[in-house]
């Protein structure tokens, strides 16, 4: 009853932090698909506070004029006319005013709620914790814009991959914060979760890897150089894989063959990971969150990596690259699910 009672008074925050997830997600696929039209250096300036899109032709050439004097413009898009300009406009306009309403969203009910009193002090630093984070996730943003607007017109992969997983982190914040209202630890159960939790920590750094190499993959356009598989063309480790003589390293995190050949290899770890982990938790008494973690990471890892195949086969088309995309998200969020209730502590061992 008292669970109950402690549930039913954080209701209103349960909703307030997964609908911060449900954005963080859309932002995410909306950032693939802006990434895979080419539309991410559209917008040159940047308004903290979002701006109105133009809704006249005025406005338009307005618009149309400041791209004419990027690089990207200068350099690839000389030929572009005004329509195919708006095509790219909007995925970035709309990209960026997920985030403002992110922003919009999360100040609202932070302010409501702490006007209502509904945050304890532990809850309060950790939504302050959010707002901070969900307020840096912006700026690396527009850092990584601005890597494009140089005379080599091409969003750094390093920074790509930084404003990816920053997204990732805020989503990763505040899922837990949203889990730990959701299960109280008056709720926690006795079982056999500990013992897979190392493998489960294993994972989930392999993963977080993995999708550190996808945004290399996605800026370097390493997706485009072998479309086969399981082999590169006809081999397993092609020539072109070590390009730079001066630093075997940089060839893996640097040149598009190496990145791609990462990502495969990564790929197969991720999958022997999760096949660990089924072996493991077979032979356990789990609960039944942690039964329903490890069933989702099964099946999610199984189409995760078809979609892969499938999006390399056919050279990385718009849906597809999103669905991986969103492969990718669905098995962060599922490992955090795991980690959140194989460290619930119990409070008694008589009940399963």
């Amino acid at each position: 009853m008292e669970n109950q009672v402690l549930q039913n008074s954080n209701k209103a925050i349960i909703r307030w932090l997964l609908a911060g997830c449900a954005l963080v997600y859309i932002m995410v696929v909306v950032g693939c698909l802006t990434r895979l039209t080419h539309s991410g250096l559209s917008i040159t300036d940047w308004n903290f506070m979002g701006s109105l899109p133009p809704l006249s032709e005025d406005d338009w050439f307005e618009r149309f004029q400041k791209y004419q004097t990027s690089p990207e413009f200068i350099y690839k898009n000389s030929t572009m006319n005004m329509e195919e300009f708006k095509s790219i406009f909007w995925w970035e306009y709309i990209h960026r005013s997920i985030g403002n309403t992110m922003m919009f969203v999360f100040l609202a009910g932070f302010v409501y709620f702490l006007v209502r009193k509904k945050f304890d002090k532990p809850m309060l630093w950790k939504a302050v914790f959010l707002f901070v984070l969900g307020g840096f996730q912006g700026l690396i943003g527009w850092w990584m814009v601005k890597s494009g607007l140089v005379k080599d017109p091409n969003v750094s992969h390093y920074r790509l991959a930084i404003h990816l997983m920053s997204a990732f982190s805020v989503f990763a914040f505040t899922f837990w914060f949203a889990l730990q209202l959701i299960y109280p630890k008056e709720s926690a159960v006795e079982s056999d979760g500990k013992k897979i939790k190392s493998t489960t920590v294993f994972l989930f750094i392999v993963l977080i890897v993995q999708i550190i190499y996808g945004a290399f993959v996605a800026g370097l356009k390493a997706g485009l150089f072998y479309p086969t598989w399981p082999k590169m063309g006809n081999e397993w480790f092609p020539e072109d894989t070590i390009m730079i003589e001066d630093s075997f390293i940089r060839n893996f995190l640097e040149v598009g063959a190496g990145v791609q050949f990462m990502h495969r290899t990564i790929a197969f770890l991720v999958v022997a990971c999760v096949l660990l982990l089924w072996q493991k938790s077979s032979k356990l008494n789990l609960t039944k969150q942690q039964s329903l973690g490890v069933t989702l990471l099964i099946y999610g890892v199984t189409i995760q990596f078809m979609l892969g195949i499938f999006t390399l086969l056919y050279q990385v088309p718009v849906a597809m690259g999103v669905l991986h995309q969103t492969g990718a998200f669905f098995l962060f969020a599922t490992c955090i699910y795991l980690l959140f209730h194989i460290n619930l502590k119990p409070v008694s061992g008589d009940q399963r």
